[in-house]
């Protein structure tokens, strides 16, 4: 049933860039609402930090409309839209050397304050060590694993094998589980 969806959405997404293709500005503003959850997570995990993802989305948001006249359909235009993401995300990554500590807001809190500490601090440490890895690495990592995308999807969106996709996040798990050892 799933696949039902994901077809009906790719289909959902082709006809709303022929529009603003077009220059119809409601299915340009549809296409931004459909994605822009998304963009934000996918360019927060990257960068680790909420103001940079902001920035990231913001921007991506804002060229995406004249972006669209260099999609040529020939992928689905998710595949198209995250690799734009990732790419900045890679860019900015490249262009800053230190990572700041990020505050994980969604950390579902309980009734103990040192079950609440524990939790902090594991999310804290869970993100810090994500931001840490290799940014080929960390791509690999936050499609599949926290976005949950298929490993033929994120080989189109880094423009890479499927084996290459295994191999990144088989590397990316195992710095994550010696970085994160001492939490388990």
């Amino acid at each position: 049933m799933n696949g039902g969806r994901a077809g009906l959405d790719a289909a959902a997404d082709a006809w709303l860039v022929a529009k603003a293709k077009q220059g119809t500005p409601d299915a340009y503003e549809e296409l931004v609402r459909r994605h822009r959850d998304r963009i934000y997570r996918i360019a927060l995990r990257m960068v680790g930090n909420p103001h940079d993802a902001e920035d990231v989305a913001q921007d991506v948001v804002l060229t995406l409309w004249t972006a669209l006249t260099g999609f040529s359909g020939d992928s689905l235009f998710t595949t198209w839209l995250y690799r734009i993401v990732v790419n900045r995300c890679l860019n900015l990554v490249a262009r800053r050397k230190q990572h700041e500590p990020l505050e994980d807001p969604s950390v579902v809190t309980s009734p103990g304050a040192d079950t609440q500490a524990v939790a902090r601090g594991r999310a804290r440490a869970a993100l810090d060590a994500v931001t840490a890895l290799p940014p080929d690495l960390r791509a690999a990592v936050v499609l599949v694993d926290v976005e949950q995308m298929r490993y033929a999807e994120v080989a189109a969106i880094l423009n890479v094998s499927e084996s290459t996709v295994r191999g990144r996040l088989s590397r990316g798990r195992r710095v994550l589980l010696d970085t994160l050892r001492e939490w388990a």
